[in-house]
């Protein structure tokens, strides 16, 4: 439960409980279990506060400076956390359903399996985060940086990751059911047995990336770049890889039925064992690459 005083405290507003902390740096503020549904928290400083459990739906958080701070399943939705800051926080099994953290920083928190459907992320700074088995369907991603985050196993069904940055990013069995990864760098991205149908990648890039296994029906490719990815076992039946970059890509065994790879490069590819039945590869490079059935296109 709560400290009384504390949460008499911060009750009063941003400046008595700033002028608290700063008169007692050593004091870690208990507010675990606080109802808080509604509140002005804007500009607080709530770094190293036991948030535990608390119900803070609604609130307003804007540039709070929340550091450190143990928020393990609390009620942060719909909560305005638009440029605060959210560096080493436990925010395991939060939810932050419709929260707004546009512009946010949050480096080396914990997200595991938090709730962020339909929550506003734009250009928020998540680089490092661990988001295993987080929810972001619907939500809006667009120019994050999610550079060398843990991902697996999140659902990211629907969300919009355009422009975003996902390099070194772990999204093994990840979810992006008909995501938009429209001129996302991927890079170096793990996205092995990740299920990606219907996703739009038009124009990414991800260069290196693994994605063995990986299902890419229907999904959308045009011009997209995937030098050197790892492609082993992926489905990319019906896929539009129109104008893709495949080259020096590992293709052995992919399903590539029906797939269009119209002015597609795959010089120096791996197509051993691969299933190209009713494929389009009209005006494609196969310079160098193995063809299906081991020989090497002159």
């Amino acid at each position: 439960m709560a400290n009384p005083e504390h949460l008499a405290l911060i009750q009063q507003g941003a400046e008595v409980w700033n002028r608290w902390r700063r008169a007692n740096p050593a004091i870690e503020p208990n507010l675990r279990e606080a109802e808080l549904s509604g509140a002005a928290l804007n500009h607080m400083d709530l770094s190293r506060a036991d948030l535990c459990m608390a119900n803070l739906e609604r609130a307003n958080l804007h540039k709070a400076n929340i550091r450190k701070a143990n928020l393990y399943t609390a009620n942060l939705s719909h909560v305005n956390l638009r440029e605060a800051t959210l560096n080493q926080v436990d925010l395991r099994e939060a939810s932050l359903r419709q929260a707004d953290l546009c512009m946010t920083t949050v480096r080396q928190s914990d997200l595991s399996r938090a709730d962020l459907r339909e929550a506003n992320l734009y250009t928020a700074m998540l680089k490092s985060v661990r988001m295993r088995e987080a929810d972001f369907s619907k939500a809006d991603l667009r120019e994050a940086n999610l550079c060398m985050t843990d991902l697996r196993e999140a659902n990211l069904r629907e969300a919009n990751l355009s422009l975003s940055i996902l390099c070194m990013a772990n999204m093994v069995g990840a979810n992006l059911y008909r995501a938009n990864l429209c001129l996302a760098n991927m890079s170096l991205a793990n996205l092995c047995m990740a299920s990606l149908m219907g996703t739009d990648l038009s124009e990414a890039t991800l260069i290196g990336a693994n994605l063995i296994g990986a299902n890419l029906y229907t999904a959308k490719l045009h011009d997209t770049i995937l030098k050197e990815a790892d492609l082993r076992e992926v489905t990319l039946s019906q896929a539009d890889l129109t104008r893709a970059n495949l080259s020096l890509s590992n293709l052995s065994m992919a399903n590539l039925r029906e797939a269009n790879f119209l002015g597609a490069n795959l010089e120096g590819a791996n197509l051993h064992k691969a299933n190209l039945w009713s494929a389009n590869l009209e005006g494609a490079n196969f310079d160098e690459a193995i063809m299906p059935d081991g020989s090497k296109h002159a």
